[in-house]
């Protein structure tokens, strides 16, 4: 590729990083003050999530006191790019920034044998952070190249408190009056609908063309396009399949079967690249036997609910599956901050906990979602369920996510707290 063409994409991409960063709404993330805390080390930051999700911007805040050079990668004007001509892009990169200490890559992974690139220039003393939306690719080239050198930093499109935090809606969640909390429900009905991408909450109207337009790029260019899938069009049958199975638990037998696939690894293969690309979650069976674990049906959740109705093939407002969804993505942000893993339960009678949060040797708390809590039948199938697990894993601090009902019941020995989901989304995850 010519260097001249090279030297106006970083010196145009310069100026826009600037203007656009300057002008936008840009909001402190949860995960910013954490991350910052690595920007100092030298080994290599990785910020990581789903296409659009925001991780450029956060990179951008984690360097915009530093003197850091930047290219985009995911460029159209640098497509071609070859692992010969990256030593051209330091070159440039010198002669359009001058002296610097901090370099800051999008979308690297885009170039064949980058990760050799990377670690000759953490070897000339430059602190590198780099973005990339497939995290088992960057994790397998780091670990190959990089071992015991880079940081892995997750972000997911906006969480409810982020969304708040962008509309410049502000709480005080001890003292809310009746119109305050009227303002969250209907703040939370359209995040629900709308999800957390930061661009669909700049443009809600522009929502379903544009995640069905992200949707297209991540399953053609990040999924089938990578991984060179022969027949593309039943992993987007699949992948479209599952957008409408939410909180559901999936077999990876029913899918080769659904689908005739050739092999039960062939659907295992699938969904392992969904998961890669941030689109998909799968949450293993909590059991004290690895191996059982490691055997049980897993529950699939969803990156961001906007996706549901907007790509989702059977989509029908099951609030319930939905609510669970949500509770997911909250429970995984925190997970990122903190040392916890995350199961549902279920015993050999179906009887079954949406979540169980395990903090070392420890269960800390087991959560029960719940959108219609009024009805008995169903409180009472959630309750039993819950104390049953309670009694099996030792864990007293049981939790039932509701819609709108908030109390403490003392249901046979056990205190369980009902919490409305808006309200559980903005109080800090603490005992």
């Amino acid at each position: 590729m010519n260097k001249e063409i090279i030297k106006q994409a970083i010196i145009d991409q310069k100026e826009e990083l600037g203007k656009d960063y300057r002008e936008s709404n840009i909001i402190e993330r949860e995960f910013y003050k954490e991350y910052q805390k690595y920007l100092g080390s030298m080994q290599v930051k990785v910020v990581t999530g789903i296409r659009r999700c925001g991780k450029s911007v956060l990179a951008y805040q984690l360097l915009k006191e530093k003197n850091f050079a930047y290219v985009n990668f995911d460029d159209e004007k640098l497509a071609g790019i070859t692992t010969e001509e990256l030593n051209d892009i330091l070159e440039i990169l010198y002669e359009v920034y001058g002296n610097f200490e901090y370099v800051l890559f999008d979308e690297i992974q885009n170039i064949d044998k980058w990760e050799l690139f990377v670690n000759r220039l953490q070897r000339q003393k430059l602190n590198i952070t780099i973005t990339g939306s497939n995290s088992n690719l960057l994790s397998r080239e780091l670990a190959t190249h990089l071992t015991g050198r880079h940081i892995l930093l997750e972000l997911f499109p906006f969480s409810f408190i982020e969304l708040l935090r962008f509309k410049n809606i502000s709480f005080n969640i001890n003292l809310m009056s009746t119109k305050e909390k009227g303002v969250i429900k209907k703040e939370l009905s359209e995040y629900i609908h709308l999800g957390g991408f930061p661009d669909v909450c700049k443009r809600p109207q522009e929502q379903k063309k544009y995640l069905q337009s992200l949707y297209s790029n991540i399953i053609n260019i990040d999924v089938i396009s990578r991984h060179k899938i022969r027949n593309g069009a039943v992993l987007k049958s699949i992948s479209n399949s599952l957008m409408s199975d939410s909180a559901s638990l999936i077999s990876y037998n029913k899918i080769k079967n659904f689908f005739n696939l050739k092999s039960i690894h062939t659907a295992q293969d699938y969904i392992s690249y969904l998961e890669e690309v941030y689109l998909f979650f799968l949450l293993p069976k909590f059991s004290f036997k690895p191996k059982e674990r490691e055997v049980a049906n897993r529950k699939l959740y969803l990156i961001d609910t906007g996706l549901i109705g907007s790509v989702g093939t059977n989509f029908s407002l099951n609030l319930g599956k939905i609510y669970e969804n949500i509770v997911f993505l909250h429970l995984a942000r925190r997970k990122i901050l903190f040392d916890m893993e995350l199961f549902y339960w279920q015993d050999v009678y179906n009887n079954e906990v949406d979540f169980i949060v395990k903090e070392g040797l420890k269960i800390k708390q087991l959560i029960q979602v719940c959108y219609d809590i009024n009805d008995y039948g169903t409180k009472k199938r959630e309750i039993s369920s819950l104390i049953k697990a309670s009694k099996e894993l030792k864990c007293d601090k049981l939790f039932v996510i509701t819609n709108d009902f908030e109390k403490e019941e003392l249901i046979e020995k056990k205190k369980i707290k009902f919490i409305p989901l808006w309200k559980w989304l903005l109080l800090e995850f603490k005992d």
